[in-house]
């Protein structure tokens, strides 16, 4: 009841500075790049990689990561399948408007379910939105486990762990797959960072085109760039 009064109540105000004028100032259009994978798989640690490179190339960016906007936002959320969905939701529109803003937005969220990130991607329009799946099998994501997620799941003390307790469902056709099983410590080697650029450059968050981000021919040349599955 009250939701449709709202709705009924509710007109939309357009704005003269809209999207196209802000790409006109920051020099590309914006983009959500959502990362999906199993904890532990290195999505937030492949999107610091990414946007590192980026904002070299003077492109302005920001990563919306699954534990932060928990911190936050979305910290009333739990881990049950409706809250996982809540969850996504909720980033998704958070990034739908920081994209319209200009800002090139890293997602790196679990995000388990098809059927939640095909709504999310159901915002965007063509040409604003990549899926990014990382590929880490589970059992070197157990062995990282930089959170002690796994660790606590196989004690018994996280029921509703993804890849454990909760099934992980994998996208039938993502933009782009990067293979999560090198090294992925960027402090003593570049495997997260080539991934990331490689990916990217598959994805063609580097390309020449007009209002497409960052860099030019010359960040191209620079790059290996490879086909959407980057190993």
């Amino acid at each position: 009841r009250h939701v449709m009064r709202r709705a009924f109540n509710v007109v939309p105000h357009t704005y003269d500075v809209d999207h196209e004028a802000r790409v006109r100032l920051m020099g590309h259009a914006g983009k959500v790049v959502w990362l999906t994978g199993l904890p532990g798989s290195g999505k937030s640690t492949i999107a610091d990689a990414a946007v590192r490179a980026l904002h070299a190339l003077g492109v302005h960016t920001y990563v919306l990561d699954g534990d932060n906007v928990r911190t936050g936002l979305n910290k009333d959320l739990g881990f049950t399948a409706e809250d996982r969905a809540e969850n996504v939701r909720r980033v998704a529109e958070v990034g739908k408007l920081m994209r319209d803003s200009g800002l090139v937005v890293f997602v790196a969220l679990v995000s388990p379910y098809r059927a939640d990130r095909e709504s999310a991607a159901g915002l965007f329009g063509p040409d604003e939105f990549l899926e990014v799946y990382i590929d880490t099998p589970v059992e070197v994501c157990a062995e990282r486990d930089p959170k002690g997620l796994y660790a606590k799941a196989a004690a018994g003390n996280l029921p509703n762990m993804t890849g454990m307790g909760q099934a992980y469902e994998v996208p039938e056709h993502p933009d782009v797959v990067l293979h999560g099983t090198g090294d992925l410590d960027v402090g003593r080697h570049a495997d997260a960072e080539h991934r990331a650029i490689a990916g990217g450059a598959a994805a063609g968050l580097f390309g020449p085109e007009p209002g497409v981000v960052g860099g030019g021919e010359g960040a191209l040349e620079r790059l290996d760039v490879v086909p959407a599955v980057v190993d």
